[in-house]
């Protein structure tokens, strides 16, 4: 549940995105069914998380949207193709996601891989095509961007995950794991917000822990929420981690000493979020959002 100022700016906001990235991907020169396999993942739906850290970050610092939205659009394509390609049979053979059928169930296993190698590419030629940007901001946001989903962020924390199934991990190994699956690409979501509103430095250290932090609490409570959660809010199953044998917070701490956890990261989160000149209600609405989400 969504409420205060955030529910204002995610109505207008999530709708300026949903509205662009299919619109984007329409009107490139493309075979028709890769076209389709892209939007139809694309427009399944979902909470543009991401993107919506990028412009709350950007409206913090009282700084104009229309400079945010290509790339919170390349962001949220880099999240959609790391999604695709999680459901594959492969890794983690989901048949659903967000309640629709994954996209390889719609369009075959090799153009949902192509489906998502085209997102994760044009993602950076959509940066680098911007006519709002200087050079040397894009590529700053190409840097940091390639690092987050990249070997030394979330696919390195894929490769970590894989290897540490069938094994129990520590409650160290499996942070360490979704600081880098999960957290890298939130972390990079608002450290774009803030190169993007050309913040100093030290503000952009304190707004990256902060979103460090947001990660490591959104993917506990993606774990809880596997738990106790509703199949038809959240458009999965529930209780797949366990049948997977998957490493889990609550599976390691309990579902009691998970929550706990979850606490303390959103706690930690805002600590570094205070540290900041930013006018932080957003992004403080957005660290309770994700504490309490349903789905």
């Amino acid at each position: 549940m969504i409420n205060g100022t955030l529910k204002h700016f995610f109505d207008e906001e999530k709708k300026q995105i949903d509205n662009r990235l299919p619109h984007i991907i329409e009107n490139l020169n493309i075979p028709v069914q890769l076209r389709d396999a892209m939007i139809y993942s694309l427009k399944a739906g979902g909470k543009r998380i991401r993107p919506m850290l990028l412009l709350a970050t950007l409206r913090g610092y009282n700084k104009p949207l229309s400079h945010g939205y290509d790339v919170a659009c390349a962001i949220e394509m880099i999240h959609t193709y790391s999604l695709i390609h999680d459901d594959l049979p492969a890794m983690d053979n989901d048949d659903l996601r967000r309640g629709k059928p994954t996209n390889h169930k719609v369009f075959g296993e090799a153009m949902a891989i192509l489906a998502g190698d085209g997102l994760l590419t044009y993602s950076f030629q959509l940066i680098s095509s911007s006519m709002l940007l200087p050079d040397n901001v894009k590529l700053l946001l190409i840097q940091k961007m390639s690092q987050a989903a990249g070997p030394e962020g979330m696919v390195g924390g894929q490769v970590l995950d894989m290897q540490g199934e069938g094994i129990t991990l520590s409650v160290d190994q499996l942070q360490k794991i979704h600081h880098h699956k999960t957290g890298d690409l939130l972390a990079v979501s608002v450290e774009s917000g803030a190169i993007l509103a050309g913040v100093s430095e030290n503000e952009r250290i304190s707004l990256t822990s902060f979103a460090k932090h947001l990660g490591i609490a959104f993917q506990i409570k993606d774990d809880i929420l596997d738990v106790e959660g509703d199949e038809s809010s959240i458009g999965k199953p529930i209780g797949s981690d366990e049948e997977n044998d998957k490493n889990t917070y609550p599976k390691l701490l309990g579902l009691d000493g998970a929550k706990q956890k979850l606490a303390f990261h959103i706690s930690e989160a805002k600590k570094y979020l205070y540290e900041t000149s930013i006018e932080h209600t957003l992004l403080e609405e957005m660290a309770d959002y994700i504490a309490m989400r349903s789905k």
